[in-house]
């Protein structure tokens, strides 16, 4: 399936998915993809595996990177994951890449805690499974984006996202 020009970022909290049904649905629609932790700066890194949640200061450098390479994929489309837990933090996005679509992975706390712990070489830890949770505002019907479950396995969670990226193409912008 060839993507349309939109730029997909595959957001939600930590633990639901984001690196592979982001990679799943880039390689489906033959895009790019970029995976949101490579944009932070050392600083982010360190301090997230120290057990402390970033803050909006910290946040901003990072979003502002991944805004960027989303307005460079403005009419050829990509994927990048970025947990965009908060509407201002999507404003920012949007603000740099106007076009962007929101695809919200949701699942219930138990359910992520559970997929946390067995993660391994990550340098976010469960512990800030809480704050993620306590800072997500979920999409709302002014954004454009859908939500989907991760509930199913990632082939059927990226067959649902591919639904929900084309009823946003067949509907228009």
């Amino acid at each position: 399936m060839r993507a349309a020009a939109d730029v997909v970022i595959v957001m939600g909290v930590a633990g639901t998915g984001k690196t592979t049904v982001g990679s799943l649905l880039a390689e489906a629609l033959e895009v790019p993809y970029a995976e949101a932790d490579a944009f932070h700066p050392p600083a982010n890194v360190a301090k997230m595996t120290a057990g402390t949640p970033l803050d909006d200061t910290d946040r901003a450098p990072w979003l502002d990177a991944i805004g960027d390479w989303a307005r460079g994929r403005t009419g050829l489309g990509g994927v990048v994951s970025c947990s965009a837990l908060k509407r201002a933090y999507r404003d920012r996005l949007r603000s740099a890449a106007p076009h962007v679509f929101f695809l919200h992975l949701t699942g219930d706390r138990a359910l992520i805690a559970e997929r946390m712990g067995r993660r391994q070489d990550h340098f976010m830890p469960p512990a800030l499974l809480e704050s993620q949770f306590a800072t997500l505002e979920p999409l709302q019907p002014d954004e454009k984006g859908a939500a989907v479950s991760v509930v199913a396995d990632r082939g059927a969670v990226t067959e649902l996202a591919l639904a929900a990226l084309r009823e946003r193409s067949a509907s228009g912008p």
